[in-house]
């Protein structure tokens, strides 16, 4: 089965210190860190989780010129993370640039490339608001699976997308190519500004190759009873 990504859906390093000392096992876990994280705490953060020997998923969504963002993915690959992610609607060049990024800063570090994934659509995001806002005529999975398709043929590993996509996703793309799906909420939990959610046991049934979940499991008063009954939905 593909990861489960806790979100550190937090401002400082004190607040990830006493989240992740509640489990057990951190060398078992793999985590998200998002933007008011990194923001906060800029590549000491990336420091302090690999000492904790987590996977890390750096999820800044880089989305700019193609120079800039191949520089940018370039210095994060030599901080050595395991996944990052950048906006598919960025275009060809800009995703085949963050691919050559993250090659070139990982061949310097003598590492593994981290797996890029690409935004499709955000999981906040309705179809109504996409055709309206961004003038978009297509419906949501067309945009969806058309924003995969560009990502794959430009060097990207999967897509950051509802788990709602998965199944057409996967029609499009190669059998690697991976689908890690956010907006996962257990039957019981608020939707909080989520349109496109789903169980993990349902994101599972649609072919998804990985989980992100923030707060269902760090707004919990048991977080740790919380992911592990995520991660039983998940596995079995």
């Amino acid at each position: 089965m593909g990861p489960v990504f806790i979100a550190l859906d937090f401002g400082e390093l004190k607040a990830v210190q006493k989240f992740l000392d509640l489990f057990p096992n951190t060398d078992q876990l793999a985590v998200k860190v998002g933007m008011e994280l990194y923001y906060s705490q800029g590549p000491a953060i990336i420091k302090y989780l690999q000492a904790q020997k987590v996977q890390i998923f750096l999820d800044l969504k880089l989305y700019d010129i193609p120079n800039t963002v191949e520089q940018a993915a370039y210095q994060l690959a030599l901080q050595k993370i395991d996944y990052l992610t950048i906006h598919a609607a960025g275009g060809s060049k800009m995703i085949q640039s963050a691919k050559a990024g993250l090659i070139r800063g990982s061949q310097e570090q003598h590492q593994a490339v981290p797996k890029l994934l690409a935004i499709t659509k955000l999981t906040s995001f309705s179809q109504t608001q996409m055709q309206k806002e961004q003038q978009i005529a297509a419906t949501l999975p067309q945009a969806v699976s058309h924003l995969a398709q560009l990502a794959q043929q430009n060097g990207a590993d999967g897509v950051i997308c509802s788990a709602q996509e998965n199944q057409i996703i996967h029609q499009v793309t190669q059998p690697n190519f991976l689908c890690i799906n956010p907006g996962i909420r257990l039957a019981d939990n608020s939707a909080d500004d989520q349109e496109r959610i789903a169980t993990p046991s349902k994101a599972k049934a649609w072919g998804s190759n990985g989980l992100v979940i923030g707060r269902p499991i760090t707004k919990a008063n048991d977080p740790v009873a919380v992911y592990q009954q995520i991660l039983k939905q998940w596995r079995n």
